[in-house]
Formats: C-alpha cells, sequence, structure tokens
C-alpha cells in the first residue's frame, strides 16, 4: 500500500527564465504587461467559491506610479471573516477525505499551470503590484511557487509512508489526518510565492483555510485564487479574504475551530498573535499549530582572507535586490579594516550605479519600496543618520515619493557597532556597515551573534578554512540559512529549506517534510489478529 505513495512525479525545480533581450519570454512578458497595466480590475473575496463584494472599495495602486490604479479590491468585515471560516468548516469533511492521490493531482497541475499558461500572468501582476523587476518576479512568483507546489507533494507522500513497525500478530498503521478545524494563513507583500505557499501546504495534507493576504498583494492574490480554482481546488477548501488585522485576527482567534496559524510577517505581530491565542487557548477544540516566519537583521561577516569583489557583490545583490524587502536581505555588514579601502571603493561606485525606476524598463536593477508608511520609515532612518555624529551615508540616501515610493539603495557606515540601523530591522534598502579591526576576528564573531535579536539568515565570507569552520561553529545559533562565501538571499525550495529562530520565527522551514508535517495529527491504530481470550499471564501459573 505505502509503496504506491512513492509513485508521484518525482520533484524538481522549476528553470528560471532569463528575459534577455531577443528572448521569446521577454516578448510575451512585456506583452501581458502592458495589456494588464491597460485594465482596471474587481479583486473581490473568494469565500465557498463565491466572489464576494462588500461596500468598502479600495484602490489597487503601482508602488512605482500611484497615481495609477490597476483595480480595486474589497474589504472584509468581520462578517466576512465569520463566513470563510464557515465555508472552509462546510468543504472539510469532503476534503479530508479525498484520496491523497487526487489532491497531489490538484497541486502538480496547479505547478504546470503556473510555469506555463499563467507565468506571464503572476510574473506581470507581481511586478505591477509589488514592484519587482522581471527576473526577482521570476525567481518568486513562477519559479519558487512552483517549485513548492512540487516538492511539497513529494514531502507528503514521504510522510505518509513513514509507518511503525508491527510485530508477528498485530498490524500498526499510522493515519495522517488533517488537523480538527481550520488553518489561518496571514501573508505578506514581498513574497508571491509565500503568499502561495502558507495556505496551500496545510491544504495539501487535506486541511480547510481561511486565507487574508496583504493589502498590498491583493493584485497577485487574485491571480493565484484564478490558479487554485482552475487547478481544481474545490470550492471552500482557500477562502480568500482582505479584513484588517485586528478585525481578522478578532474572529478566528476567538472560534472554537480555529486549529492552525501559517504566517509570514513582522515579530510583532506574531507576538501578539501567539499570546491571544494563549489567552484564548481554552476556548479551542485543540491546540492550535503555530507556524510563523517573522523578521530578520541579516549578516554579512567578511574575515581577513575574504575575496574582495565575492564580498562587494554579495552585499549589493544581497542587500538591494528587490529594494531589500526581503526577510533574508542583507542589512549590517562586518568588514576587516585590511579590506576596507577597496570595498568601500568597488562598493560606492557600484551602488551609485544602479539604475531603479519602473520594472516595465527591463533594465532597472531596483524599483520602489512597497508604500508609503514604509518610504515614511525608511526616509527617517536615512535622515537620522546624516545627522548622527556616529554615522555617515557614504551612498545613495535619496529619496523622493512625488511619482512612486522610491529610495535610492543607501550604505551607511557607523562607528558604533550596536548603531540602530545595526539592530532594528528596516525592511528597505539600507546596509549598514561596521569596520572592525582585521586581528579581532573573534570580537567580530561575538557582535554578530550579540547584536540582533534575530536569527534568520548570514553569511560569512573567508578563504581561510579554519575560519569558515570557527565562525560556521560559534554562529551556529546565530541564522537558521547559513552561507559560506555567499550572499545571504536566495534559497531554492528542495536545496536550502528556509526559515530562522530567536525573533525570527518557529524555524519550521518552509521548503521542507518539516513544514508539512506540522499541518497533520496522526492517529496511531493497532490492529491485533490474535486477540487474547485469558486475562492471566504466564508468570501467574502455579510452580
Amino acid at each position: 500500500m505505502y509503496k504506491e505513495l512513492q509513485s508521484v512525479p518525482k520533484a524538481y525545480n522549476e528553470p528560471v527564465l532569463g528575459y534577455a533581450p531577443g528572448t521569446p519570454e521577454r516578448a510575451s512578458l512585456k506583452a501581458m504587461l502592458a495589456k494588464m497595466k491597460a485594465e482596471v480590475i474587481e479583486v473581490p473575496m473568494v469565500i465557498g467559491g463565491k466572489r464576494i463584494e462588500s461596500d468598502n472599495r479600495v484602490a489597487i495602486h503601482p508602488p512605482h506610479d500611484h497615481q495609477h490604479v490597476l483595480g480595486h479590491f474589497y474589504k472584509s468585515g468581520a462578517e466576512h471573516v465569520t463566513m470563510a471560516i464557515e465555508a472552509a468548516l462546510k468543504a472539510a469533511p469532503a476534503w479530508a477525505e479525498m484520496p491523497w492521490q487526487e489532491r497531489a493531482a490538484i497541486f502538480l497541475k496547479a505547478a504546470d499551470l503556473l510555469a506555463g499558461p499563467y507565468r506571464d500572468k503572476i510574473n506581470a501582476a507581481t511586478m505591477l503590484g509589488q514592484s519587482k523587476t522581471a527576473f526577482q518576479a521570476e525567481i518568486d512568483a513562477a519559479a519558487e511557487l512552483a517549485d513548492f507546489f512540487r516538492f511539497n507533494v513529494q514531502y507528503m507522500t514521504e510522510i505518509y509512508a513513514q509507518q511503525p513497525e508491527s510485530d508477528k500478530t498485530t498490524w500498526n498503521r499510522l493515519e495522517y489526518r488533517p488537523l480538527e478545524g481550520f488553518v489561518y494563513a496571514l501573508t505578506p507583500f514581498n513574497f508571491t510565492s509565500i503568499a502561495g505557499n502558507l495556505p496551500t501546504a496545510p491544504a495539501m495534507m487535506g486541511n480547510v483555510i481561511v486565507w487574508k493576504c496583504s493589502n498590498t498583494q491583493t493584485y497577485s492574490a487574485k491571480v493565484l485564487m484564478d490558479l487554485f480554482e482552475e487547478a481544481g481546488v474545490p470550492d471552500g477548501v482557500i477562502n480568500l479574504i482582505y479584513p484588517s488585522g485586528p478585525v481578522g485576527g478578532k474572529v478566528v482567534m476567538e472560534h472554537p475551530d480555529f486549529a492552525g496559524f501559517h504566517f509570514t510577517g513582522s515579530t510583532g505581530v506574531f507576538q501578539q498573535i501567539w499570546k491571544t491565542i494563549g489567552t484564548n487557548i481554552a476556548t479551542y477544540k485543540t491546540y492550535p499549530r503555530i507556524v510563523g516566519e517573522t523578521g530578520g537583521k541579516d549578516f554579512v561577516l567578511a574575515h581577513k582572507s575574504a575575496n574582495v569583489d565575492q564580498v562587494v557583490t554579495a552585499l549589493v545583490r544581497g542587500a538591494f535586490e528587490f529594494q531589500g524587502q526581503k526577510c533574508s536581505a542583507a542589512s549590517r555588514a562586518y568588514i576587516p579594516d585590511n579590506m576596507w579601502d577597496e570595498v568601500r571603493e568597488k562598493l560606492v561606485a557600484q551602488v551609485e550605479g544602479i539604475k531603479m525606476g519602473d520594472p516595465e524598463d527591463f533594465t532597472n536593477f531596483m524599483c520602489a519600496v512597497i508604500d508609503e508608511p514604509s518610504f515614511d520609515k525608511l526616509a527617517m532612518f536615512i535622515d537620522n543618520a546624516k545627522k548622527d555624529t556616529d554615522a555617515e551615508v557614504i551612498a545613495g540616501g535619496q529619496h523622493d515619493k512625488s511619482k512612486g515610493y522610491f529610495i535610492r539603495p543607501t550604505v551607511i557606515v557607523t562607528t558604533d557597532p550596536r548603531y540602530i540601523t545595526m539592530e532594528e530591522e528596516l525592511f528597505g534598502p539600507v546596509l549598514t556597515i561596521y569596520v572592525y579591526n582585521a586581528d579581532e576576528w573573534e570580537v567580530a564573531l561575538e557582535l554578530v551573534d550579540t547584536t540582533s535579536i534575530y536569527a534568520l539568515t548570514g553569511a560569512i565570507f573567508a578563504q581561510d578554512r579554519y575560519v569558515v569552520e570557527q565562525g560556521t561553529k560559534y554562529l551556529s545559533q546565530a541564522a537558521g540559512n547559513f552561507y559560506i562565501n555567499d550572499k545571504p538571499t536566495g534559497a531554492v525550495v528542495g536545496q536550502q529549506p528556509f526559515g530562522g529562530a530567536r525573533a525570527s520565527g518557529t524555524n519550521d522551514k518552509a521548503g521542507s517534510y518539516l513544514n508539512m508535517i506540522r499541518w497533520t495529527s496522526p492517529r496511531t491504530i493497532k490492529e491485533n489478529f490474535l486477540t487474547p481470550t485469558d486475562y492471566r499471564y504466564p508468570f501467574m501459573e502455579e510452580e
């Protein structure tokens, strides 16, 4: 029986297209961008398969052109959250009973649809709605999400195949049930793949979902719901709503059938929700599963033996791709003074040469940050650094929101290793560097490990292998994803399972069986073929 579980198509990583001039994918994507930008669409809620509108209609603007209107989504009230929960619970029995092969087929089809007929649409939606370049959209919205679907199917079958031993007269089995109730998926703006994975990973294991996406990701979320429906996800299994955080959280966290929480977002929000779940714990039928990936203050630490060009490239790509709006983005760096002059010269030249603007111009390396609150926060930190005596802005520092929320890639050098931008997550194109004494490597290691509350990603650069080993061991708790001579971003599903600990989350590793197993509630079944008929044991007999 369980050998059959291994018969699903072997998972593979979706090839990433290059979009170079003259390629067919470039022409096709540009045509889709023009088509979608010319339209103004409606983005209703999807509850039980029905399109639901409300009286609160909100415009969707590209971050890089906030006067343009892409469409409108409909804000959800408490009543819509309740409707979504009821629709999910209504769909739960049939979905739980569906054979695992059928669930697998749905998401394998979703992967192929995404890699094929939906590729241009999901990439264009991510570019327009979230201001990603073509390449950043491709590796996120198309390739990584297809990878999640394919590899999660493989992990699901591997979990189901894990069965206990049986002796000669019994048959022991593990039945992997869905959780009893519904799962609440709360997803961020910055990765369309995360927005697609957080509701579908639990759904693949037989759970039903209430999904709240970020208000700044509703444009591509609509494409994802269309994809799920075309792939065959039954009505009510995944329900998409757009409430404010407090409204959605209150209804969900007070419901007795709340069984799981799948989250990517800020540490503060996650901690508040965890606290609320604890307060309401006696309300629930079961202890909810809590899985979260939150913030990061991700580091690059260079040793005096490191290659300068490698370090500079890692800093530029790691800090400034997608405007630094990645949980994994390099935002603090530690550079030894023996190479600092050369690093500074090359880094400043490259950063000042970065071209930024509209993602429809494929020559741009960066686009706009997501919205005005993000822009204002980043501008404040940059302007403060210009005035602070223990900080110096050596590249960038300009910002302009007249047309879009544009912030130039900015590099700050500080003389204080615990300067505020070395500690606080900014979530934008701001890199802060501390220059340390090249002969005090152990001091630098201690600073890296203790400066931040987070432990998501980090990278060390060194040619000395003893140093690599020492750094890897010393920083064993400093990053859930650790890189040696590579930038701290760009984890690939099936290759680098993603997640961190400390204040960065529960480290349940999206893109691995570790995440999938959180969405099942196993039942042990023992069947006895030679059932005892006498209560007495042999040891009880007389001599």
